[in-house]
C-alpha cells in the first residue's frame, strides 16, 4: 500500500495514507475543532496523499498532512478583549470600499480592489 510506513523506516516519522491513521492522532483542523491545540508538542506522525496534476508540468504532487497527539494537546487560548479590537479593527479595513469610503457589510472583493458599485463606475476605472 503506498504511503504506508507505521514505522518511520522510510520517511523518517509515521506515515499513513488518507483515512487510515490511527485513532488518538489528530491533524491541526481536527485539533481546533475540538478547542484543542498542538501546544508545543512534535508532530507524531503524517498523512501523505497525491494532490491534482499540476496543469504546466503534468506532475501529481505529493501532499502532507502533520498528525498530533490529542491526549497531549493543549486547550485553545480564549480570545481577550484587546485581540477582539484589533480582529473588528483588521475587518473594517476589509469591508471599507477604498473609492467611496463606504464600510459595508461583507468583505471588498481583492480582484476589484473596490466596492462592485464602485467597480461598475467608469470613474473608479479611471482611477
Amino acid at each position: 500500500m503506498r504511503f504506508f510506513d507505521p514505522d518511520g523506516e522510510e520517511y523518517g516519522i509515521p506515515t499513513y495514507p488518507k483515512k487510515l491513521a490511527p485513532e488518538g492522532l489528530a491533524t491541526r483542523r481536527q485539533l481546533r475543532a475540538r478547542g484543542l491545540r498542538p501546544g508545543g508538542q512534535d508532530v507524531a506522525a503524517q498523512i501523505l496523499w497525491y494532490g491534482r496534476r499540476d496543469p504546466r508540468t503534468r506532475v501529481r504532487l505529493i501532499r502532507v498532512a502533520y498528525l498530533y497527539y490529542i491526549d497531549l494537546a493543549a486547550p485553545v487560548r480564549p480570545m481577550t478583549a484587546g485581540m477582539w479590537r484589533a480582529h473588528h479593527a483588521m475587518m473594517r479595513a476589509r469591508r471599507t470600499c477604498q473609492a467611496c469610503q463606504v464600510t459595508h457589510t461583507y468583505v471588498i472583493p481583492t480582484s476589484l480592489g473596490c466596492c462592485p458599485g464602485c467597480a461598475e463606475t467608469p470613474v473608479a476605472l479611471a482611477a
